[in-house]
């Protein structure tokens, strides 16, 4: 604001005025040299003693012989060369020569410090670069992702593997499965051999280890298992799972876009096959659980209709009624309650009682 007076012109400062000199008074000044920053107040070709157009080599060159000058383990008290320096202002000069180094031996950092030199005056944008380049991860990213999903899928495997072989090992000592397995093996041949005479006769021992194994690949190999504990395959682990999923993906998008045009648009009766995906859902299943389930009982949901929902329904009431009424009738269960009702939790009980 300006007003005219008689002796001329009089400038008469208003408040937003007043606040812009203090707010710009406390921005930080335009100087190249950041303490904090790289070499702090102090510049890195200068400290290497070498110009800005110094090649890679010719850095390098001056950091080796400043290096061995000022190494903490060379210093000696009245080395000429260290003339007025003590060990620990040695020892901060060494570290400074190895920041300018660190500075200008890489190409991207002495992009940006030389930038500092020439625009002082962009003083959050040096923060930032400078940060960004130390906080910055040394290795790829995509690296890591990869090794680690590797990683999780070795291990994945490995366990799946324990855990059939746990799963084999439990059905060749079921009388059922073993008994089957004893007859599959004496039909195709594998434990009528001759008995065998001289240098060549084996042990008790280790005949019967023979049969046991030829026992666990006949169940191996015949017995189907399902769910958690079945064979492991190569396309479930999670490394093929991220290989495979865009085709999975296409594959699933054209199954769904057919079973909206067939059964939604066209009105088509659904299979069995689609019937015991609808039952699956109802159930809140996952596939692998389903196919664990015996035939015959996918066989006793199809005669149920439960691809229906209001069948479904009135199956899931009557499977919690039997499992009421079982639970009631258990004599586990009953001892329990008997217990609950006569001592239970945090009651005592007394000899004179």
């Amino acid at each position: 604001m300006v007003l005219r007076a008689e002796h001329g012109w009089v400038r008469l400062w208003t408040p937003s005025c007043i606040i812009l000199i203090i707010a710009t008074s406390y921005i930080p000044t335009a100087d190249a040299l950041i303490e904090g920053l790289y070499c702090g107040t102090q510049v890195c070709y200068d400290v290497l003693s070498v110009s800005r157009d110094a090649t890679k080599p010719e850095i390098a060159r001056a950091y080796r012989q400043l290096a061995r000058t000022y190494h903490p383990d060379r210093f000696r008290a009245g080395d000429p060369a260290l003339a007025g320096e003590t060990e620990d202002s040695a020892k901060e000069k060494f570290l400074l020569v190895t920041t300018a180094y660190e500075t200008l031996k890489d190409e991207d950092s002495r992009r940006d410090y030389d930038y500092m030199l020439d625009h002082p005056e962009e003083y959050y944008r040096h923060y930032y670069a400078y940060y960004r380049t130390r906080l910055a991860p040394k290795v790829d990213v995509r690296v890591v992702i990869l090794v680690t999903v590797c990683a999780i899928s070795i291990f994945q495997y490995y366990s799946w593997q324990s855990s059939y072989n746990e799963a084999i090992s439990y059905l060749v000592t079921v009388p059922k499965y073993r008994i089957q397995a004893t007859e599959i093996a004496k039909q195709q041949g594998l434990l009528n051999r001759p008995k065998e005479k001289g240098r060549n006769r084996r042990t008790k021992e280790e005949v019967r280890e023979q049969e046991e194994e030829v026992i666990r690949d006949i169940i191996k190999n015949k017995i189907d298992i399902k769910g958690g504990y079945q064979k492991p395959k190569m396309s479930d682990i999670l490394l093929c799972k991220l290989v495979m999923l865009p085709y999975v993906l296409v594959i699933s998008a054209s199954w769904y876009l057919s079973w909206f045009y067939r059964f939604t648009i066209c009105r088509e009766e659904y299979g069995d096959e689609e019937k015991l995906y609808i039952i699956r859902r109802n159930m809140k299943m996952s596939q692998s659980q389903f196919d664990s389930l015996e035939d015959n009982l996918k066989e006793t949901f199809l005669e149920k209709q439960l691809w229906i929902r209001e069948n479904y329904e009135v199956h899931k009431q009557e499977q919690e009624e039997e499992m009421k009424i079982k639970m009631a009738n258990d004599p586990r269960m009953k001892r329990y309650r008997r217990w609950m009702r006569n001592e239970g939790p945090g009651r005592l009980t007394f000899a004179d009682d």
